[in-house]
């Protein structure tokens, strides 16, 4: 069975993702934290087609108890999708940034990346076939003044993402990053939208949707070509 993992699946851009790979013919393993009802509402919007995984990407130890129990206990499945979608934002002026505001950040967003792509890679490389697609963050790009910690972290994965590229290639693996802008979900709620889309060349906020189908081409066979690049979604504004 096909399989696709997308981590932080419950909501938003996650499971507009999760919708997308499940009409795209995938099983969907949706990944959440802990809100329980928000993941069984995206499991029903693709039909049960899939399972919730629940552990937090932030905990190298649930990471490996929940998916590496999964991995070894579903040996007729095989993940040929990993969506590393999980984030947090914690934002600050470094000046006052506390150590549990980087911690929180980089653990969730950046040491996510390593620890999740490690065990699902294997797998790929045996059957020598893989997309793996990490969303990152304009803020990754270019920086955001009050997001040092996001930015450090978003940046990291799309070195990561080049470099890992480089490396699995060879395998039929491509790695990508796609780059949201200010893009409509529970993480812009408190933006001031009126404001924000005078920068942006589209003039306005783009939807998860938009992510979503981005990162489902990524995500296809006919994106065999197509590896180590950051794809930015973000109505022109840089």
């Amino acid at each position: 069975m096909k399989c696709a993992l997308v981590t932080g699946g419950s909501r938003g851009i996650g499971r507009a993702i999760c919708v997308k790979l499940s009409a795209m013919g995938y099983y969907v393993l949706i990944n959440y934290k802990s809100n329980t009802a928000e993941a069984e509402n995206t499991l029903q919007s693709i039909n049960s087609n899939g399972e919730l995984l629940q552990f937090d990407v932030a905990d190298k130890e649930q990471i490996k108890q929940a998916l590496g129990g999964w991995l070894g206990n579903n040996s007729d499945k095989h993940i040929e999708v990993l969506i590393n979608n999980a984030g947090i934002r914690e934002d600050s002026l470094m000046a006052w940034m506390n150590d549990e505001h980087w911690d929180n950040v980089i653990k969730t967003n950046l040491d996510s990346f390593f620890y999740v792509t490690r065990l699902v890679l294997d797998g790929m490389m045996q059957n020598r076939y893989g997309r793996i697609v990490n969303i990152v963050s304009l803020s990754g790009l270019k920086g955001l003044p009050g997001q040092t910690n996001y930015s450090a972290a978003k940046a990291g994965v799309i070195g990561a993402t080049k470099a890992l590229a480089q490396e699995v290639g060879r395998s039929g693996i491509t790695v990508n990053a796609v780059a949201p802008g200010f893009i409509k979900t529970d993480m812009t709620d408190g933006l001031d939208e009126r404001e924000l889309r005078k920068h942006i060349p589209a003039n306005r906020f783009g939807t998860a949707e938009e992510v979503a189908h981005v990162a489902g081409f990524l995500a296809s066979a006919e994106a065999a070509y197509v590896t180590g690049q950051v794809v930015s979604v973000n109505g022109g504004l840089y």
